[in-house]
Order: structure tokens, then C-alpha cells, then sequence
């Protein structure tokens, strides 16, 4: 059974990781698009603010304090939206960290507690959203990441519990379709973006991380969630940076071993001295309402036509279309003209 998906007005969403980066943006857009909010991140105080402001602007958003890593409390999440609203239509796994250091250097604690929320956190609010939303129909959205087709250096870990959530995503969506539950089941693979992702990053360099370039705006990652919570899709790469890497890696992953030896260490180190606090967000909430975080050096994309095309096709068939009729008009206006002068 295919499923059937509201339009976004009419739908109650789940965000987690709402308090900060993509989640946070993916928020505020769903909330002006006339969406219901369900809210969920550890940082309890930001959570609150953000509520406030998309419910003081006519909205309706309710924070839910939550470790994803805890099965109790995304179930609690899940509780939440059945109380407020009496239950949701789209879940998004949002919630993430990264770890920057060569694998040999993390400790085992950092590299559990990392999987912890990026793993087993997509894990059980897959889980949970399934529960409710086979019963109904609905959208899940977990957030995955390019680096589960090509795995970075010094993000090592990272790209592992990436990998994962992929494995678990496909492993799932063909369960439910074979099932035929109305659970239309999407993995959003961005490529580099201008969150705060390496700010709240363990970290375990002698500078401060940061992102390899090309790096992209978070709001190209907001909307195709919300994309995917109106129309049903497998997986959605965000930035024409990510479908190149996944075709390299699947082409020839050799050649990509040389090539990230040769930049992905540099790449990923900025030019500032490292900071004290080395475990970032990991074991604790960031309390940071931030959606972007300075990328010195780094132009950040504010647009994606690869993006545009994999998730407008029609409009985007159409510019082209119009381009292309403008461009043949042109040259039968210059062949004329030419003729004419002969």
C-alpha cells in the first residue's frame, strides 16, 4: 500500500535535534508552512524558547526535553504527540554528533555515546514512529549523510554510525513495504552543511574542526524533509556534492582513497587553536539555539540546482524547457539576422 502523505498544514511533525542546525530550521519552516509541532532535543531551556516563538507567531509547537539515546524518552516524545494532538503524521531523526580525531585516538566511551544518538536514536524513534503511524499512514525521515556511501577521515566514527543508519533504513523500508503498511520511509543524505555540527563535535584535533568544502545552507536540508513529508521518497541526496561523492565512491573507490589522503585531512582543520572543552555536545545538551556556525575560508552554497531538480522535477523539466525555447528563439532570431546581412 502506498502511502498516502497530508499536505503539510494539515500534519502533526516530529523533529528531533530541534534546538539546533538542521532540526532548528527544518522547525521554523514547518511551523510557517502551518504545520504542528512536536519538539524534541536535551537542551530543555532552547526547546522552550523555540515553542515560545512559533507559538507566540500563531503556531502550535510543544518542546519535549529528550536523549534520543534513551528508548524511554523518545517514547515519551511519541506520548506527547498523542496527548497534545492526539498523534502525528511525519517523524523526523534528526538528532545527531559528530567525533573529529583519527579512530585510533577516540576513546571507546566517545565512540558509544556518539552511536548511542545517532544510531540508536534514529533506531527507536524509527521504531516508535512506525508503532503509531502503520496504524494511520505517515512519513518517516531519517536523517543520514553522504558520508554512508564514502566514509571521512578523522570523521571516521561518524561515517560508521552513518552507515548504519542506512543499513537500518533500507533493511526497514523494505520490510514495510513488503508488509504493506502506509509508511513511506526516507533517507535524507546531505553533504557538508553550515551548522554547528563541528562546534558541538567531540574533538579530538589540536585546532578547531570544520567542514570540507563545498559546504551548503542548512535550509536546502529543511526543504527536502519537508518535501519528503508531502511526497513519498527512498532517499534524497542534498547538494549536487553528494551525488558526485556517492557516484565516485561507487565507481571507484580506489581513486577516492587517494584522493581523500590527499585532502580530506587538511580539509577537515581549521586555522583556530582547539578550545578546552573537547566533548562538545557529545555527553551533554549544546544550549545553543544556533541553525549556522561561521565557516572562515568556506563559501557556503545557498542554492543546489541538483536539489532543486531531484525534488521539483516538473518545474525544474519546465525551466529547461523554457530555457531551452528562449536559447532556440535567440539563435533563429541570430540566423535571420544573419541572413538578412548576406
Amino acid at each position: 500500500m502506498r502511502a498516502r502523505l497530508k499536505r503539510l498544514r494539515d500534519q502533526v511533525v516530529v523533529i528531533t535535534g530541534a534546538s539546533s542546525g538542521i532540526g532548528l530550521v527544518t522547525a521554523r519552516q514547518a511551523a510557517r508552512r502551518g504545520a504542528r509541532l512536536v519538539l524534541a532535543a536535551r537542551s530543555d531551556e532552547e526547546l522552550r524558547r523555540l515553542a515560545g516563538e512559533i507559538n507566540a507567531r500563531g503556531g502550535q509547537a510543544v518542546p519535549v526535553s529528550a536523549d534520543v539515546g534513551r528508548e524511554e524518552d523518545v517514547r515519551r516524545v511519541g506520548d506527547a504527540a498523542v496527548e497534545r494532538f492526539g498523534g502525528f503524521d511525519t517523524w523526523v531523526n534528526n538528532a545527531g554528533v559528530s567525533i573529529f580525531g583519527r579512530l585510533e585516538e577516540v576513546s571507546v566511551e566517545d565512540m558509544r555515546r556518539l552511536f548511542e544518538t545517532n544510531f540508536w536514536g534514529t533506531v527507536y524513534g524509527s521504531l516508535e514512529a512506525v508503532r503509531h503511524l502503520k496504524g494511520r499512514g505517515g512519513a518517516l525521515i531519517n536523517v543520514g549523510s553522504v558520508v554512508s556511501d564514502r566514509a571521512f577521515p578523522v570523521q571516521g566514527i561518524y561515517s560508521a554510525s552513518k552507515h548504519a543508519v542506512k543499513g537500518f533504513t533500507d533493511a526497514l523500508r523494505v520490510e514495510l513495504e513488503k508488509e504493506g503498511a502506509p509508511v513511506s520511509v526516507t533517507l535524507i543524505k546531505p553533504t557538508s552543511i553550515a551548522t554547528p555540527l563541528p562546534r558541538h563535535a567531540g574533538n579530538y584535533l589540536p585546532v578547531e574542526p570544520t567542514l570540507p568544502p563545498p559546504v551548503y545552507a542548512p535550509e536546502l536540508v529543511a526543504e527536502a524533509i519537508l518535501h519528503c513529508a508531502e511526497h513519498p521518497e527512498r532517499e534524497v541526496p542534498v547538494g549536487g556534492a553528494s551525488r558526485a561523492m556517492s557516484s565516485a565512491a561507487a565507481l571507484s573507490p580506489r581513486m577516492m582513497d587517494w584522493y581523500q589522503e590527499l585532502t580530506s585531512f587538511r580539509q577537515q582543520r581549521s586555522d583556530r587553536p582547539a578550545r578546552g572543552d573537547r566533548e562538545g555536545a557529545l555527553h551533554r545538551p549544546s544550549h545553543d539555539l544556533s541553525e549556522r556556525a561561521e565557516y572562515p575560508h568556506r563559501h557556503v552554497r545557498e542554492t543546489s540546482l541538483y536539489t532543486s531538480a531531484r525534488t521539483h522535477p516538473t518545474a525544474t523539466a519546465a525551466a529547461v524547457a523554457g530555457a531551452a525555447l528562449a536559447l532556440g528563439g535567440l539563435w533563429a532570431a541570430l540566423s535571420a539576422r544573419q541572413e538578412g546581412g548576406t
